[in-house]
């Protein structure tokens, strides 16, 4: 508790009304005065218990009166769809960060219990969770939430309680059985208690503070590797299919999962069969393949890997405007600049720099992303060439190609013949040459944040 709370801290103490967070205030209001602590009390009431809930919100005030404590209830009534415990949980937070903000706190300090450690543990094994679920409720977290019973049982507490003949208020709902975390704290931990382990809720605590040792030694190294593999692009994740493959399986999974953690800020929902999937995806030949997993669309393409919340991909992104020559234009998806400059003469080419030979041109040209359908003759090449057998042999991702530029004449000046698209340069029949006398030099630069 002393590393948690040091000297001289305010802190914000969220106090239901039960008798976990009740013994947590009389608790930190008896070490306050030594301590140094600004104590301020924080109630949500989410309305759901009727009368009942605003009971609770009454008795919460009382005691922190009675106590010397400033206490701030606030009314949060839920939407009644979906995980009331999770939206709850989602609500209450909000406002302890408010308020953390608005009365300058340092910590707020919650309830939480070694049996209730033990609860969501078991809970989470259940459901499946690897090592980063199993390291159950931190004792700290980095927004200043900190738990200083988690190595307190819930029986401890009330034996407190009884013995400074403190009351408590108790919840009628947490009797519920339509609760997963209810049936597992009123039948299950009971039952393995009695039939498998007495110290059940001690194991699984420790099970928890073993999985969080592990998530702290992991956390670098997993920084490092996506700083390695990872690359950002518009709202997605990018790596390459080798650099999974190449991992040992732990560290693959732990890179996936970070990147699905960077697209969706969460790892809700998430198990091991997605991860597993994925992996299966980037082991495939050389191809394409597409999954959808919760809150990320996880798309393969030769051998890249792409991780992006749904909808960000889609092959309907058709866009045109007229570029003046000169002139420059914010290329499509706005990461790059199109420069066109006019130059006295022909010039050489390089893999920065295109020419065109100014007096084969019209005013302007049409700035416009690939469709399929689109060729031209590449000065590389002898022929026509689809862009798609181009992207194919350059081995460009499929999610490049839906902003790919393209510089066209326009309709009413040339056909629409593509002038010059990126990567593979200027069309033939528009290139620069010995004889040019004014050329028009095209190079792409990135755009400035």
């Amino acid at each position: 508790m002393h590393e948690m709370l040091p000297p001289g801290v305010r802190i914000g103490i969220a106090v239901s009304g039960g008798a976990d967070s009740v013994a947590l205030f009389r608790t930190l209001h008896a070490l306050a005065s030594e301590r140094q602590w600004t104590l301020v009390v924080l109630h949500a009431n989410h309305k759901l218990r009727g009368e009942e809930s605003d009971e609770d919100a009454r008795f919460v005030q009382r005691l922190a009166a009675d106590l010397g404590s400033f206490c701030t209830i606030a009314e949060l009534p839920l939407s009644g769809t979906g995980n009331l415990e999770q939206e709850a949980r989602i609500a209450r937070n909000r406002f302890f960060r408010e308020m953390m903000q608005l009365h300058n706190l340092h910590k707020v300090a919650q309830g939480h219990t070694q049996s209730d450690q033990a609860e969501t543990v078991l809970f989470r094994l259940l459901r499946g969770a690897g090592t980063a679920g199993l390291s159950g409720i931190r004792p700290t977290t980095s927004d200043g939430f900190v738990r200083p019973l988690l190595n307190v049982t819930r029986r401890e507490t009330r034996e407190y309680l009884h013995n400074i003949a403190q009351p408590w208020r108790e919840d009628s709902s947490n009797q519920s059985l339509a609760f997963d975390r209810n049936r597992i704290r009123l039948n299950l931990l009971p039952n393995l208690a009695q039939d498998w382990n007495p110290q059940i809720e001690s194991t699984l605590s420790s099970l928890a503070d073993w999985a969080r040792a592990e998530e702290e030694y992991w956390e670098p190294v997993i920084a490092s590797l996506a700083a390695q593999h990872l690359t950002s692009a518009y709202a997605a994740q990018i790596c390459t299919t080798g650099a999974l493959t190449g991992l040992p399986r732990a560290a693959a999974r732990r890179l996936l999962r970070h990147a699905i953690g960077l697209v969706r800020g969460d790892l809700q929902s998430i198990d091991f069969d997605h991860v597993e999937k994925i992996l299966a995806l980037a082991a495939q030949t050389d191809g394409s393949g597409r999954l959808q997993i919760p809150g990320v669309d996880v798309m393969r393409s030769f051998n890249w890997l792409r991780f992006a919340p749904p909808g960000t991909y889609s092959r309907d992104r058709h866009t045109s405007s007229l570029v003046p020559i000169p002139g420059e234009i914010l290329l499509p998806g706005g990461l790059s600049t199109l420069l066109l400059q006019l130059r006295d003469g022909n010039c050489s080419y390089n893999s920065v720099v295109d020419c065109l030979d100014r007096e084969r041109l019209p005013a302007s040209l049409e700035l416009r992303t690939w469709q399929p359908g689109d060729q031209y003759r590449p000065v590389s090449n002898t022929a026509a060439v689809k862009l798609k057998t181009l992207f194919q042999e350059a081995r460009v991702p499929l999610w490049d190609r839906n902003w790919w530029p393209v510089l066209a004449a326009p309709k009413a000046a040339g056909g629409g013949a593509i002038v010059w698209t990126r990567q593979f340069g200027v069309a033939a029949e528009f290139a620069a040459g010995p004889s040019t006398r004014s050329a028009v030099v095209v190079s792409e630069i990135a755009s400035h944040a």
